[in-house]
């Protein structure tokens, strides 16, 4: 047995395989809500689609494109909202501006202003209000000098307590009129209905404005070719759904045995054979693969070749 393995470790060349096999889309024209069509294409399919290339994202561009059906479509995309303090303390006060928060893409920090709490992006600099003493009983201190809001929560830690928390209406008006960082953000934390890896995106560049909702659902339209965006996942859109994309492929293996009455019929060792050879993808990081034997008509798998 030793021996027909070492034969099938020199063979490490023989195979090549999609470490990524595409999806296979179906386009469902009937309105639902995200987690209606969720619910419809677990029942029937996979899930709703999900995206990891531009190779995938063009088929299912194509997949739409053939029903002549232009308007917003569900994917499998949906985003947490979960607002923190730079503390990791939950974000109970809030006092947005109006028509804030308003993008789920890049608008990750807050800074306060007279009119209102407003999320931009973090790499913005502008000054930043920092604080010492107690939560309970804080101390605002701003600071004057204009940096990122990681650069200003450092230097906040480095030299007082931390970015500001803000806890009610007396402390906020205390923050005063100018735009200043204060210690409240959130993750970019984009996920895909299945559970895979969020590797791949197509974001359009405005994202939709959520108030206070917690989870908000992507969906993608021809009508901005092809790219994402976030809705109310109470909205009604058709929507996609995906299978694995099965492709079959015949390898024919030639061993030479220096082991005669080694049976290779034997179903111990093709079980045994077939496991070592799903390993030794695995570790050369081919995945989305099922390997088995191809019998032929009289039932045997290996036949001796006379030379």
């Amino acid at each position: 047995m030793e021996r027909v393995l070492l034969a099938l470790w020199c063979l490490s060349g023989w195979f090549v395989l999609p470490s990524c096999p595409l999806h296979q889309y179906y386009f469902v024209n009937q309105p639902l809500t995200w987690h209606e069509a969720q619910t419809y294409c677990r029942e029937r399919f996979t899930d709703l689609a999900t995206v990891h290339s531009m190779t995938e994202m063009n088929q299912l561009i194509d997949t739409v494109s053939s029903t002549g059906y232009f308007n917003p479509f569900w994917i499998g995309a949906f985003s947490e909202i979960n607002w923190k303090w730079s503390d990791g303390s939950e974000a109970e006060y809030r006092h947005w501006g109006s028509g804030q928060p308003n993008s789920v893409l890049n608008d990750l920090c807050v800074t306060s202003t007279a009119k209102g709490w407003l999320d931009v992006s973090c790499l913005f600099k502008q000054p930043f209000v920092c604080y010492k003493g107690t939560k309970l009983d804080p101390e605002f201190v701003v600071v004057n000098e204009s940096m990122t809001w990681s650069d200003a929560q450092k230097y906040c830690r480095e030299n007082y307590i931390d970015l500001a928390t803000v806890r009610n209406d007396a402390e906020n008006q205390r923050l005063g009129s100018v735009w200043r960082w204060i210690g409240l953000s959130r993750d970019a934390n984009s996920q895909w209905s299945d559970g895979s890896s969020f590797s791949f995106s197509y974001w359009d560049r405005d994202g939709a404005g959520f108030g206070s909702r917690t989870v908000l659902c992507g969906a993608a339209g021809l009508y901005s070719s092809g790219k994402w965006s976030f809705w109310y996942c109470e909205k009604k859109f058709p929507f996609i759904c995906h299978n694995p994309f099965v492709k079959k492929r015949v390898v024919k293996l030639r061993i030479k045995l220096d082991d005669s009455s080694v049976d290779l019929n034997d179903p111990a060792v093709k079980a045994a054979l077939l496991k070592k050879l799903q390993d030794r993808m695995e570790e050369e990081g081919v995945s989305g693969v099922t390997l088995k034997w191809r019998e032929q008509p009289d039932g045997e798998v290996w036949h001796r070749e006379d030379l």
